[in-house]
Parts: structure tokens; sequence; C-alpha cells
């Protein structure tokens, strides 16, 4: 059985499957470069003659391949010596990690002449696809000792640096300390004092960033994968809580938590009447589903969105996906006659850490909470 599990890995690959992830230069000649798709066992043989081979293996040591090969040790792929130039390599998933079977499901590829790397994962439930290029300057100074410098040389590509005093006083007025800001890895745009940079990983791994003005406008870096922020400090809880933005996950750490994480994007501004649609075209919601084998193995969420229209939507929309019989939601105090608090910064600075964490085991049953 487990080798017919198996067998559409050994499936010829078309073009049609990376051709979006594929530079224009490289997509109208690629069709005459593809070998097939082999399975593990099978990874070192050529579709080229002898020759050919050489100049490859000779390709495995150079400048290109060595960066692209930090690149994805970043990512979390670990390439083997047998992962040559000019082939396709089934390798583990650092996302999926191969699911229930262990599947070497991630298809990987160098071009022949190394500029660049591509790759997809095969399992349906998966499918994480993409691609880094040999070109960036600052990665040509050498390899790495150990991943701590590799993740330096990540942020340096992106333009980071720690953060300046103005950033810090940002923070300190939201009563978030340099302590959780260092362990979280908030950082800044070097080019800019007032851009703050929120580093999304994975498995100890920059995946990703988010950057936020002074001013609340907010954009993603390119290619930041969709993800959860802070998903690592849910790798192992059974118990989660779900905010809607990263200052409010470090918020909840300053009240004790740090099983928390913040959805990557906005809220909705109302709950959608429509039937939820299948993985694959929830597109909005594809961060939940990239992190699924994390979220599966909580048995009580804490939904702790903001209280406000967009927010409420956003808690309804994660406990239809999630399940609204492990979900629990935070009810904000009245801060006046007139109004409640928003969410979790604003009842940690108006109202302090154990305020906070008394709001948050307080959480009232999904079902209960209207």
């Amino acid at each position: 059985m487990s080798v017919f599990r198996n067998q559409w890995l050994c499936f010829p690959l078309t073009q049609s499957l990376f051709s979006k992830l594929l530079p224009r230069t490289y997509a109208s000649v690629l069709s005459t470069r593809l070998c097939p798709v082999l399975c593990h066992s099978v990874a070192r043989s050529t579709c080229s003659s002898d020759g050919a081979r050489q100049v490859v293996d000779n390709m495995f040591d150079s400048p290109k391949v060595t960066i692209l090969k930090q690149k994805m040790e970043l990512l979390g792929i670990s390439l083997e010596n047998s992962c040559l130039p000019g082939q396709y390599h089934n390798l583990f998933c650092p996302k999926c990690k191969g699911g229930e079977l262990k599947e070497r499901s991630l298809s990987f590829h160098i071009i022949s002449d190394g500029e660049f790397a591509m790759w997809r994962c095969f399992r349906p439930k998966c499918g994480w696809a993409g691609q880094v290029f040999a070109d960036d300057k600052e990665l040509y100074s050498g390899v790495c000792a150990n991943a701590k410098s590799q993740v330096q040389i990540a942020e340096e590509s992106l333009g980071l640096k720690p953060l300046g005093p103005k950033v810090v006083a940002y923070f300190r007025e939201r009563l978030i300390s340099e302590k959780t800001l260092s362990r979280n890895a908030v950082r800044q745009l070097s080019d800019n004092k007032t851009v703050i940079a929120f580093t999304y990983k994975q498995n100890g791994f920059l995946v990703g960033c988010k950057y936020r003005t002074m001013e609340k406008r907010f954009w993603q870096g390119k290619g930041t994968d969709k993800i959860l922020y802070g998903i690592d400090d849910i790798s192992h809880a059974s118990e989660i809580i779900i905010v809607e933005g990263e200052i409010d996950k470090l918020s909840l750490e300053e009240a004790g938590f740090q099983n928390c994480v913040s959805v990557p994007v906005g809220a909705p501004r109302k709950v959608s009447s429509k039937v939820l649609p299948p993985i694959e075209k929830d597109t909005a919601y594809q961060y939940l589903w990239n992190c699924k084998e994390y979220l599966d193995k909580a048995v009580h969420i804490i939904l702790a969105t903001d209280n406000d229209p967009p927010g409420l939507a956003l808690a309804e929309e994660l406990a239809r996906r999630l399940g609204r019989e492990r979900c629990w939601r935070v009810i904000w105090p009245k801060k006046d006659e007139f109004s409640f608090f928003k969410d979790a910064n604003e009842v940690l600075k108006y109202m302090g850490a154990d305020a906070l964490k008394k709001l948050i085991e307080n959480a009232e049953p999904y079902a209960n909470a209207d």
C-alpha cells in the first residue's frame, strides 16, 4: 500500500506545475530541461550525458548553489549531498512534515546554472511552494557557522536592524518591555526609524516580515508566508490564544501568556453569509490551513479579537473554521459609561497586566458569549 500511496511522486513533472513560480526568461526554455520527478531512492540519476553530469556535480559546491543551500536551511529545507542542480528531488516538507505517512512530498529543483531554486509540496493539505534566487549581494560573504548567524544575515538582507530608542519608547508607552520585544525578534527598518518590523518565524527560521508605521499603516514583505504570527509559541500547546494584531500578542506575553498567536491580516468587515469554501479556495484564511497541524493539537482556543464589528466578525469566522465547541471568547470590560476597551493592549495600558490576565482566564465558551 505504501508503494501505491507514493506512486504519484514518480510521475513526470510538467512545466505547468511550476509555471507560476518561474521567471519569464526561464519559462520559455525550461521545457527542454525538465527531467522526471524521481523517487528519492533514484534521486541521483540524471537526464544528461556523463560530461554534463560532471559539470552538474561541480556546480553543487559553486558559490551560487552554496547561497541557495544557505537560504533553504533558513526555510527549514535541508539539502542533502544528492541534491544536484538540474535535477528534481523529493525531500521532506518542513511545513507539513510529510503528514501522517511521513512522505517525501516536497519536489525541489535547482536550475542547472544555479541561478535559483524552486519547490512545491504535493500533499493536497499543504501545497507550500516558492522560489529563492542566488543574486542577493549581502549573501555572497560566505557560509554562516550556525543558525543564529544565518538569521542575522536574513535580517540584513531585508534591511532590518535592532530597535532604536524611538521605537523602544513607542512600545514602552504601551507597557511592552524590551525583553518581550527581544524574545519576539521585533526589529525596525534600517533606513527608516519609524517603521517597525514584526519578524515571522517558523521552526526558528525567518519566513517573512510584516511592517507597521507608528501611524498604523501596515504592509507585508514580498514572499512572506501566510502563517500565524508567533507560531513557534504554540507548537506544543493544548491551549492557545488568538488575537488580531502583533502588538496584542506582545501584550498577552506581558500578562504571562506565551501560548498566543496573531492573525497576519486584518479582520473582515462582516461575517460571510456563504458556506465555508474548500480549504484550497479559502484564501482569506489560508494562514489557518497553513498552520493546521499546530491548531489541531489545541483542545482550548481563546479568541481575543478586537471589540468592534470587524473584530467580532473575525472571531465568528475563526470559530466557524476551528470549531465552536473548542473556542472561548474574551469579553472586554467597559472603559466608561459609553464605551468598552477595544483590545488586549488597551487593557494592558489602562488596567495593567493582572487585569488582562484575569480577562483571559475568565473567557467564556464561545456559544455563550453573545
